[in-house]
């Protein structure tokens, strides 16, 4: 059986969600600002989801988002440099806590 190029098919091998995604945000300086993900390898890739109910399983209840197409999620992340969306990912590390810092007691010197 021949390999089919994707350019010669006429439904797309790999096709992309169609419809308005569940995009996670934060708060911005002006609104709401698109999160922005690494993947395994350190890259940076916008992230969508399909449901609420996935987008809620994968980064928790307290996660904001948006309704968004997948062309404007892509046009939103661009002029940042990121060119990769990633939907539906099963996998997220927890978010990055802060570092208590141990601040040394004074020494006391009694004479």
């Amino acid at each position: 059986m021949a390999d089919i190029v994707s350019g010669e098919d006429p439904e797309p091998s790999d096709p992309f969600p169609v419809g308005p995604l569940f995009v996670p945000v934060r708060p911005g300086p002006s609104g709401c600002v698109t999160r922005v993900f690494r993947t395994p390898l350190g890259d940076r890739t916008a992230v969508a989801f399909t449901s609420e109910s996935r987008l809620t399983a994968t980064l928790g209840p307290g996660q904001a988002w948006i309704r968004l197409a997948e062309p404007a999620l892509r046009a939103l992340t661009e002029p940042l440099g990121v060119t990769t969306v990633t939907v539906d990912p099963q996998f997220t590390a927890r978010a990055a806590r802060p570092v208590n810092r141990v601040v040394p007691a004074l020494a006391v010197r009694v004479a």
